[in-house]
């Protein structure tokens, strides 16, 4: 079994040389490593990678001992273990597509196992990749009744990661608790400058130089979760507000399948609103 520790505390002596006594003492092979040190927050976090030959709930057992005395907060976890991955999303389709092609391709560590909407628009894309479509649609103005269905949903799929891709909708904050650190949206880069609606025509209008997109961990806070990826595309005058979009759309893809990819490989260690990706 190759195994993912991922593990953050407060910083003092002595964290690596017990990580790698555990790891030794189970026969295990370390293949990757790394670690951060943040002292304005006091902590040490760190990513262990190895390869072993023991039952996983063992290892857990063991490395309890070795976590407690430094204050741990830990997760061991098995790399073939495929994780189930359901999609929201609403009229734009961008992000779901390159998503769908990709686990079609095998490239992300992961299974899609239902897609979620509160429109159909994207319900023929879906099935052709053979994924279940869920029509999830807010029916005479009741928005409690959608969310709550949409909840339910989620638990019935039994859910590992929800993906917001281009879901327009704002979720509860009692959906967000629940899914703390399970759930990724992606959204321009132009916030707070451009927030709302016709954000690339009042980004063209402004003159912007670069565009970007980035992903995050969704919180009850909107569009303000500890940020796991993020990339810019410079552009120029040249580019109208429908280019603009277009460059846009295939960032935003690229950007939020980078994230989901980092989360599935348990690369990414959150801390207070900021995380640690060790890729």
């Amino acid at each position: 079994m190759r195994a993912a520790l991922l593990l953050r505390c407060p910083d003092r002596p002595g964290i690596v040389g017990a990580v790698g006594n555990f790891v030794a003492a189970a026969n295990g092979n370390i293949v990757e490593a790394d670690q951060h040190s943040d002292p304005a927050a006091d902590l040490f976090l760190q990513r262990v990678e190895f390869d072993v030959d023991a039952p996983l709930d063992a290892l857990r057992k063991e490395f309890a001992a070795v976590a407690a005395p430094f204050a741990m907060d830990w997760a061991l976890h098995d790399l073939a273990a495929r994780a189930r991955v359901v999609i929201l999303v609403s009229k734009q389709g961008h992000c779901l597509a390159d998503l769908l092609a990709r686990a079609h391709l095998a490239e992300l560590p992961g299974d899609i196992v239902a897609v979620a909407s509160n429109h159909a628009t994207h319900a023929e894309l879906v099935e052709r990749f053979g994924v279940p479509f869920h029509s999830v649609p807010e029916m005479n103005e009741d928005r409690e009744a959608q969310e709550q269905a949409l909840g339910e949903l989620l638990t019935e799929c039994a859910a590992d990661l929800v993906v917001l891709a281009r879901y327009m909708r704002v979720l509860p904050g009692w959906l967000t608790d629940q899914w703390r650190e399970r759930m990724i949206n992606i959204h321009h880069s132009f916030l707070p400058s451009f927030a709302g609606a016709r954000p690339y025509a009042r980004a063209h209008e402004r003159g912007v130089k670069v565009i970007g997109a980035t992903a995050h961990y969704v919180t009850a806070e909107l569009d303000d979760g500890p940020i796991i990826a993020q990339q810019v595309l410079p552009v120029s005058h040249r580019d109208d507000p429908a280019r603009l979009e277009r460059r846009g759309r295939d960032l935003e893809a690229v950007v939020l399948a980078e994230a989901v990819r980092l989360h599935l490989e348990h690369r990414v260690i959150v801390y207070g609103r900021r995380t640690a990706v060790f890729d």
